[in-house]
């Protein structure tokens, strides 16, 4: 009987213990991670502010591939939200604050707990890749709550870790979503041509880009400058090829809806005739486009077509990577002239 009285007595002072420590444990918590993916602020956003994307890079989720997630009807932007079940409970996610490409904030709830906020930040930095903080905290935390996350080993090692890896996995299908392209060899077609403002140059090869970054920029500028209309996209002329050489003839042009007389020696306007042509279309980075050229051309030889020469070969830039940043949804049409 001493024996159980002394134990009863070990048994309430534990007891009497642990609720001294719960009581005395913070009510509030506050989990930070960040992490810096070499990608556009946009193209992050967009992928976290949908909330169907979350399941693909949820650390929870690869941990425990039996969570039930279901989507509400709506998932991106504000009142997007969607639930899940696991073996602890029930939880939810809704978004209840947004500001574009600069932050997120959402609320939320597992089981009986109270609400806590979660806040998204994204900052460009010098280099064009993004700084990204993602945050959970609450207050005002019950004793049921703080006896929960004292046994769990504080809320910093419940969360910091998922947070962890949901930002790496984040940062995987960020960067091989802006690798995924696509070439369509879309067949002969008959190109309109038409007038251009353009500038033209030469020079090695591996100079070409660096000279069409320097280039393209200031022929569309004149022509926003002198309230030029545009007839279509910019393009590039390629007049001369020679890889042996290492060596290139190329103009950067702008179409225009009529025969332009300018007032700049380096801007000329020239009229391109209308011409047949191979045209293949390269949906991804610019980077793909040595392989959409190889693509083209060996079209036009296993078919047996033949190359006019004497006519520039095209590169027409459709998309404008300003204001889209992902480069797997630029497009770019090539249209090599072939004899009729």
């Amino acid at each position: 009987m001493k024996a159980f009285k002394y134990l009863s007595f070990l048994l309430l002072i534990a007891i009497i213990g642990t609720a001294i420590y719960v009581a005395v444990q913070p009510n509030s918590f506050k989990v930070t991670r960040t992490r810096t993916i070499k990608a556009p602020v946009s193209v992050i956003y967009d992928n976290v502010i949908d909330l169907k994307n979350w399941e693909s890079w949820s650390s929870w989720v690869e941990t425990d591939p039996d969570i039930k997630i279901t989507l509400a009807e709506q998932t991106k932007g504000v009142n997007g939200a969607y639930s899940w079940e696991d073996k602890d409970g029930i939880g939810t996610m809704k978004t209840v604050e947004t500001e574009k490409n600069t932050s997120i904030k959402q609320n939320m709830q597992f089981a009986d707990f109270p609400v806590s906020e979660v806040n998204w930040t994204f900052k460009t930095n010098d280099d064009e890749s993004t700084h990204v903080t993602w945050t959970i905290s609450g207050k005002d935390l019950p004793f049921g709550f703080k006896a929960f996350s004292a046994l769990m080993g504080g809320m910093e090692k419940q969360i910091g870790p998922h947070y962890e890896r949901s930002l790496e996995k984040l940062d995987s299908i960020v960067i091989a979503s802006m690798k995924i392209y696509s070439i369509t060899v879309n067949g002969i077609t008959n190109h309109s041509g038409g007038y251009y403002l353009y500038n033209t140059t030469s020079c090695k090869i591996s100079d070409l880009k660096s000279k069409m970054n320097e280039m393209l920029p200031k022929v569309s500028a004149y022509a926003i400058k002198n309230s030029i209309t545009m007839a279509g996209t910019p393009f590039i002329a390629y007049h001369k090829w020679d890889n042996e050489n290492n060596a290139v003839m190329f103009s950067c042009c702008v179409p225009t809806t009529e025969k332009i007389i300018t007032t700049n020696n380096d801007i000329l306007t020239g009229l391109l005739s209308p011409f047949k042509a191979l045209k293949t279309t390269l949906k991804g980075n610019y980077s793909n486009l040595n392989e959409t050229w190889e693509t083209a051309t060996k079209y036009i030889k296993d078919n047996n077509y033949k190359e006019m020469h004497n006519l520039p070969a095209l590169e027409t830039y459709l998309t404008d990577p300003m204001s889209t940043p992902n480069p797997a949804d630029w497009v770019t049409e090539i249209y090599i002239p072939i004899e009729d």
